[in-house]
This record gives C-alpha cells, structure tokens and sequence, in this order.
C-alpha cells in the first residue's frame, strides 16, 4: 500500500510539475527574501510541498482577478513555509483558497453581551474559516517579497494550525517531547505585556494587531518568526524558542546569510526539477472551531 501511495504521489506530482516552467519558479522564489538560507534539501522539499498545496487546494480568484503560474507559486511556497517540517497534513480538512484582487468587505452577524445582534463589515486581508476556505487579498499576499514581520498568508495558516485540536486558543497541538505549561507560560506572559504596551500608547516590535486575542498574538508572532525571527528573539526570547520547537525551524540561523538559498535554488532548477521527498502525516485529527480572521 505504501509503494501504490509513493506511485500515486509521483503521478500528481508530475501533473502539476508540467505546469510551472523553470523561470515560474525563479520568478516566484526571488519574489519572497523570507526564503533565503533554506538548504538544497529544504528547497527541494517545500517546492514539493508547493506542488501538493496546488493539487490538494482549489485557488478561486473573484472579482475579475487573473492568476499567473508566477502568483500561484508564490502563494503556495509561503502558504507551505510553516509546515515545512510538519508536512501538509497539517492542512487536511479544507480544499480552497479565495482570492480577492484586494482587501475584502464580508458581513458577519455578531452578538453582544447585550444579546443584541448586529452585521459587522469591516474590510479584511485574510480570514480562515471553520472547515472551509482560507480567503486572501492578493494586494496583501504579494506584500510577502517585503521582510517586514507582516505576512497575511503565514497568519491564516497559522490560525489553520492552531485549530488543529478544535480550539482557537493560541495553542496548536504540542509535538511529542514539548512541554504545553512551558508554551502557555511564555505566550501569556508576552501577550500580557504586549497588551499592556499596547494600552499604554507605546510603540511595539510586533504588530500591536495581537493584543486582539492569544490567537491573534499566535499568528502574528508566526509572522515574526519567519520574517524578522532576530526582532521576535530579542523582544520575546521565550516565544522564539517555543516556535522554533513547533515549527521545527530556526530562520533566525537561515537568514543571516540569504545568498546561500539563491544559490542553492538555482543549482537545483538546473539540474534537477524531481521532488521525492517523502513527508509522514503527523495527525489526521480534523477538528476547526470558528472563523479567525485578520
């Protein structure tokens, strides 16, 4: 059964291997500084997993937006960032992407403690729903080529993994061998004090945005931790090394010198363009509670 999987995965791999040329994928890597430093195995790996995101995921653009085979790569290569080490297992339980040319306007109906209910519109980058799809502003996933600590796609995935277990709480699963009261301890107490500089006017390293909520605190420290980890570990050490047990990564070693991915991806584009590397599902839990959005 495992070989019959292998043959299969070779197949879809193959079919959507033939729809990139090589200078889609230049295109698309020199489009993301976030990145740079990944080693040839590691490149090879997360343009397999690219590839995979595409075949598993439905990318729906609307309002008259056109996808190029440039956009749906840059989209998938960060979209698969975070599971890199985890594989795209961590994605199963909803199959598609939305596309908006720009930020969105959705209506949500929303009741207070009053127990009034009203409609709420306010204009998004990016929501991930409960088993359904992940929606996106382009405008805002294009903004990846910039390493600014902002990345819209990071922070709907992020929200997608820490729903693995049912609950939007800021605490995705825990590998085996991780301690949940050592992650709970250093995100509480850095989502305390983020929201008490937030409250106080003071200007923060972090996108004040996760003072919202522990979620929100989880997802736009993700986006830190691949954009710009040095800053995240110099204001949050102990979130830091708790995403980098998560996640399995250290972009904060990588990105110190990012010419040698350059390198690397463009030695792998000329000599080989095969992707079989094998990932192990970690979970088959399924569980999304609500919708997160940004």
């Amino acid at each position: 059964m495992k070989g019959l999987g292998r043959w299969w995965r070779s197949r879809h791999l193959e079919r959507e291997r033939a729809r990139f040329s090589d200078r889609d994928w230049e295109r698309a890597w020199r489009r993301l500084p976030l990145l740079a430093g990944l080693e040839p195995l590691a490149v090879e790996r997360l343009k397999e997993l690219a590839l995979l995101f595409l075949r598993a995921k439905t990318l729906e653009p609307v309002q008259g937006l056109r996808v190029t085979a440039e956009m749906e790569l840059t989209l998938a290569l960060q979209a698969c960032l975070p599971v890199l080490e985890l594989g795209l297992d961590w994605y199963r339980g909803w199959y598609a992407v939305i596309l908006y040319p720009d930020e969105f306007v959705p209506e949500h109906e929303v009741m207070g403690e009053d127990g009034v209910v009203w409609t709420e519109r306010e204009a998004r980058s990016g929501e991930a729903w409960e088993q359904g799809p992940v929606i996106l502003s382009w405008a805002d996933v294009d903004a990846g080529r910039r390493r600014d600590g902002y990345n819209v796609v990071i922070h709907e995935m992020a929200h997608k993994l820490d729903l693995r277990d049912g609950v939007a709480n800021g605490c995705p699963p825990p590998h085996a061998g991780m301690s949940a009261s050592e992650w709970k301890r250093a995100f509480s107490r850095a989502y305390a004090d983020l929201c008490r500089r937030v409250d106080a006017g003071e200007e923060t390293e972090m996108d004040p945005y996760a003072a919202e909520s522990p979620a929100e605190f989880f997802a736009v420290a993700s986006e830190a931790f691949f954009e710009i980890p040095a800053r995240l570990a110099e204001v949050y050490p102990d979130v830091s090394r708790q995403l980098a047990h998560f996640y399995r990564q250290d972009p904060l070693a990588r990105l110190r010198d990012g010419s040698v991915s350059r390198v690397c991806h463009k030695r792998i584009v000329e000599e080989t363009r095969k992707l079989d590397v094998d990932h192990e599902p970690l979970r088959d839990a399924d569980q999304d509670l609500k919708a997160r959005q940004r």
